[in-house]
């Protein structure tokens, strides 16, 4: 019985496996498809990619930092103060470099932040100039024939 069941399933898996141009020239075709894609991707990548990175090495610069309130961070200070952990102090002196710290890097975050928005204007809008000169030509002439 088992016998019987292999041989069934090779017969199928034989059948199923017909050497064929047909598959051969799909393969070819598809390849085919893809290079002649590739060249216009490039371009679009090339275009952006400097964006693109920068906007990557933000992203990573978020997902390194942390965000922690004042307040919180005083509050566990003031527990190792209660606790004898710590003097009071220290709990304080750690609290303002700690929120030093934190500002400076918030603030080269919205630097940063910033100089990618100032970035992707200037390329949206020298993207987008041809089209908004056409059209105003366009707003031109018609203006012109309704007068």
């Amino acid at each position: 019985m088992a016998d019987k069941k292999a041989s069934k399933s090779k017969k199928a898996k034989a059948g199923s496996k017909k050497p064929g141009a047909r598959k051969t020239g799909a393969k070819k075709a598809s390849a085919k498809k893809r290079s002649a894609k590739r060249p216009a991707a490039k371009r679009v990548a090339g275009a952006t990619s400097g964006l693109d990175k920068s906007v990557a090495q933000f992203r990573d610069s978020l997902e390194q930092s942390v965000t922690i309130g004042h307040d919180r961070i005083q509050g566990v200070l003031d527990d190792a103060v209660k606790r004898g952990r710590m003097t009071r102090g220290d709990a304080e002196k750690t609290v303002k470099e700690l929120v030093k710290k934190g500002r400076k890097q918030t603030d080269a975050l919205l630097k940063e932040l910033e100089r990618l928005v100032k970035q992707a204007r200037k390329e949206v809008n020298s993207k987008t100039k041809p089209a908004r000169n056409q059209a105003t030509k366009a707003a031109q002439r018609a203006r012109k024939k309704l007068r």
